[in-house]
């Protein structure tokens, strides 16, 4: 039953996105059209058969069985319906064919701009309503490095002091694990180690492995002071009180609380803890719960760390909001262009619809609406930036065709455009295939 109801769950989380995003980039098209004068003939929410709608004026407004898109069908416009029968007569003046090229551009590329305007305005009114919570550099003491982490893989040590990327200095450690910084060619990290300042270059072949397996995590910045004790625990009986830090484990130094953990729970008996109260050095031993490998202490929390909250102003959170969708999207294209080139794993970091579920209600579970709303902001931009990829079928490829006619003052043939369409259906076909066999390997081990 936990099983349905988990699947039921995602299923509704990724449908809410799903229909967002593709109301908004369809709405985009359709309000485009009617601007110009041209006949809408269906505003559709996903594919046929149609199983739901009511028409209004010209327009079928429905809702199709296939919930995977959705489409605005223009009347004299050859799309992926492949409907013909209109080149047989003269244009009319409320047909997409009879406006000028200039308007035809904007109705095509309508779509991609609304969906670009939905994450502006998403991280806007989050950062207006939210404020921003940030790490600042200067406020952590270092980094622990676990031995089979892929930080140390690249080079990192325990007590390096991350302060910049890409050769420029961060104020805050969100800088640090950008969408930007991340897909950007030749990453690096300047730390200071032992007083020196130190560039750690990250090979691409780490770029699929920062994507599955994490990287630089806040958890890693935590020092080794106990947040709260509950009673009843080993810790508790022990003496250990809230804001305690322990420094030591059978005479080993521990500054961080990672470290802390991989002791407790690789230890066999008893552990003698150097424990810090204010001015005060004492000890303590505990043995862990043979069951659990806790103590009984809980980690300290972001505000431990110095943690703060930005609020923004109204225009500053414009500013954020566009920040934002650059940052994004810059990070999106650059991350696209290392697929293509062969630096990351088409197969490990191309999903499709089970994938992209997966994360929305991940993303839900862990930060509730503003997961929700993070990554439909960032679907919101992928999507614009899918459909702006001059292929055939998608908005891309119908903007070419309208550069081309608009540069040769001559509109490709009706032959042309046809097997253009077709091949971009078949394209954009044997692309689902892909992603769907590639999403079921990748969640159900098939």
């Amino acid at each position: 039953m936990d099983w349905f109801l988990n699947l039921l769950n995602t299923i509704l989380i990724f449908g809410g996105a799903l229909m967002i995003l593709v109301f908004v980039h369809e709405l985009g098209h359709f309000l485009a059209a009617k601007f110009f004068g041209m006949r809408v003939e269906r505003f559709s929410i996903g594919f046929p058969p149609r199983i739901w709608g009511f028409q209004k004026g010209d327009t079928d407004y429905c809702i199709g069985a296939t919930p995977l898109g959705g489409y605005v069908k223009i009347s004299g416009m050859i799309d992926e319906s492949m409907d013909t029968e209109h080149l047989e007569k003269e244009p009319e003046e409320w047909e997409y064919r009879s406006k000028p090229v200039w308007q035809r551009i904007i109705t095509i590329t309508a779509g991609v701009i609304f969906n670009m305007i939905l994450a502006f305005f998403i991280y806007f009114g989050m950062t207006y309503s939210n404020g921003k919570a940030v790490l600042p550099i200067e406020e952590t003491q270092g980094i622990y490095v676990p031995e089979a982490s892929i930080l140390n893989e690249i080079g990192f040590q325990t007590g390096d002091k991350i302060v910049g990327v890409n050769g420029e200095r961060v104020t805050y450690f969100n800088e640090l694990i950008s969408a930007s910084q991340l897909t950007s060619n030749d990453l690096n990290y300047t730390v200071i180690r032992n007083g020196n300042e130190v560039l750690v270059p990250v090979s691409p072949n780490y770029l699929d492995s920062l994507q599955t397996r994490g990287f630089i995590e806040r958890e890693y910045f935590y020092p080794s002071q106990v947040s709260s004790v509950p009673a009843g625990n080993p810790a508790a009986e022990a003496g250990l009180e809230a804001g305690d830090v322990i420094v030591s484990a059978n005479g080993d130094s521990v500054s961080y609380w990672v470290e802390l953990v991989e002791i407790i729970q690789t230890s066999e008996g008893a552990i003698n803890f150097g424990v810090m109260r204010e001015d005060s050095l004492f000890y303590a031993s505990i043995t862990p719960d043979p069951d659990t490998k806790t103590i009984g202490i809980v980690s300290p929390s972001m505000q431990t760390l110095g943690v703060e909250l930005i609020e923004y102003g109204f225009f500053e959170s414009l500013q954020e909001g566009y920040n934002q969708t650059a940052e994004q999207t810059v990070g999106i294209l650059q991350g696209f262009t290392r697929m293509i080139t062969g630096d990351i794993s088409v197969t490990q970091n191309l999903g499709g619809p089970i994938a992209i579920a997966n994360i929305t209600r991940d993303a839900t579970d862990q930060a509730g609406w503003i997961g929700f709303w993070n990554i439909t902001a960032l679907l919101s931009i992928t999507l614009a930036i899918l459909n702006i990829l001059p292929i055939p079928v998608l908005d891309g490829g119908h903007l070419v065709f309208l550069l081309y006619e608009g540069i040769t003052r001559r509109e490709p043939s009706e032959k042309v455009r046809m097997v253009a369409q077709q091949i971009g259906f078949f394209l954009m076909i044997g692309l689902f295939i892909f992603v769907m066999f590639n999403d079921a390997f990748r969640y159900f081990g098939l």
